[in-house]
């Protein structure tokens, strides 16, 4: 089933929709102008309207790709589906190599810090540059408790019913502010139980034991990450309650030549908090 853009979202994000094929399933990106490819992976609970700001700027010199998550934004959301960490690089990979990119510039933020760095360790060859900003793609036992709580069959009942995770983090995860428009941009994929289905999974899908699913799949990314050579931008917001300053110290550890920038007053939507800044940053680093 496709999903329309609402007029009032046009203005916000007014790009042409694309799907893959996967299945029974449409994986949702946008694609657009020309040129050196970015590849830009958003995490939970948002999807490629997330990006639509770096979109609208670097689409005019640049060849930029957002892929919706299956299950997010403008994806197909089956109900019976692996929402787990292997299947979304694989739903990614699959995508790239239909493109044939290469030369790609990634840009990564939250669960697209894993995603993507599963990608990125799979063909290590197809990738110039890493923009990192706020994610991980390691093994942590760092978790906010508003988060853990909701890993649970109870906590998943409460993410499908109430828009527990989408709604919240509206709130949360900005610490400037967000206009009532764009609260509306990135919660309305999510407007009724099924919809919400991947929302509810990804937070299931964080490996915190052993006996977890996907903690040998993140274990086999952490220990391939240092066999990525390309020049690596760390941007980083400091009141990110989730992707704290330890994480951001974790990725120095792994890319010690990293240009890290942080922003003290911008939370886990640095975007959205340092639009222009991060904007120029990006820039900056994409032309050297």
């Amino acid at each position: 089933m496709v999903i329309n853009i609402p007029s009032e979202l046009k203005s916000e994000y007014p790009f042409e929709s694309h799907y893959f094929p996967i299945k029974e399933n449409h994986y949702h990106y946008i694609d657009e102008g020309k040129g050196d490819v970015i590849l830009m992976l958003h995490g939970n609970p948002t999807w490629s309207f997330f990006y639509r700001n770096l979109a609208k700027t670097f689409s005019k010199d640049y060849r930029v790709i957002i892929p919706d998550h299956m299950g997010c934004g403008l994806s197909s959301k089956p109900q019976n589906y692996e929402y787990t960490l292997q299947t979304h690089i694989d739903n990614l990979e699959n995508l790239v190599l239909k493109l044939q990119l290469k030369d790609i510039t990634l840009v990564v933020h939250d669960w697209g810090g894993a995603i993507g760095m599963g990608l990125a360790t799979r063909h290590p060859e197809l990738i110039k540059k890493m923009v990192i900003m706020n994610t991980a793609a390691f093994r942590s036992l760092e978790i906010p408790n508003r988060i853990n709580i909701l890993r649970n069959p109870l906590g998943e009942w409460f993410i499908r019913a109430f828009n527990g995770f989408a709604a919240p983090a509206t709130i949360m995860a900005s610490k400037k502010g967000l206009s009532p428009l764009v609260k509306k941009g990135f919660t309305f994929p999510y407007a009724d139980f099924k919809s919400r289905i991947a929302t509810a999974k990804f937070v299931q899908d964080i490996p915190m034991t052993e006996s977890h699913p996907t903690y040998n799949v993140l274990k086999d990314i952490e220990e391939k990450l240092s066999n990525i050579k390309a020049p690596v931008l760390l941007l980083w917001g400091e009141k990110d309650f989730c992707f704290t300053m330890n994480f951001q110290k974790k990725w120095l550890e792994i890319y010690p030549n990293a240009r890290a920038i942080c922003y003290p007053e911008a939370g886990h939507y640095l975007i959205e908090d340092e639009t222009v800044a991060v904007t120029l940053e990006i820039d900056k680093f994409l032309k050297e």
